[in-house]
């Protein structure tokens, strides 16, 4: 089974940087497209676990830091890139489909997004009398340079 890790800047820390039969801890996927990609390539029903970041770029970083942080809103408007939000949708959209549910979790610093991303999730988990375990929580990480800076 595979655990797969969205985040442009994040990678996460295995406790003892375990491998698992062969493959490591976390998948690393670093956008929207790349997310797409590898859930359609391992196929839900081979993954165990999935954590969502929301703000995946410049923009989103941006919207974070002027309006989120200070003001508490977020305007959808200002981003320009896909978020982890549309990852979410994009995800609800297979399990609508009839692919299997497989656990989501949020580790996204962006409480506003974040709690968007579980809403949607767990909403679509109480339709269909699902558990509604997503929830937001705090993954060991270090911090790459983001690769929309120069």
């Amino acid at each position: 089974m595979v655990n797969i890790y969205l985040d442009d800047v994040r990678t996460p820390l295995s406790p003892n940087n375990e491998w698992v039969e062969g493959v490591p801890e976390w998948t690393v996927v670093r956008s929207y497209d790349e997310f797409v990609a590898k859930v359609t390539e391992v196929g839900l029903e081979n993954i165990e676990l999935i954590s969502l970041d929301h703000d995946l770029g410049e923009s989103a970083m941006k919207e974070w830091h002027k309006n989120v942080y200070h003001n508490y809103t977020l305007d959808y408007n200002n981003i320009t890139e896909k978020t982890g939000m549309d990852c979410t949708k994009w995800l609800v959209e297979q399990w609508m489909d009839g692919e299997p549910v497989c656990r989501v979790m949020v580790h996204s610093a962006n409480a506003i997004g974040a709690a968007n991303m579980m809403g949607y999730i767990n909403n679509y988990k109480h339709i269909n009398r699902l558990a509604q375990d997503c929830d937001r929580w705090q993954v060991p990480h270090t911090v790459e340079p983001p690769t929309w800076i120069g």
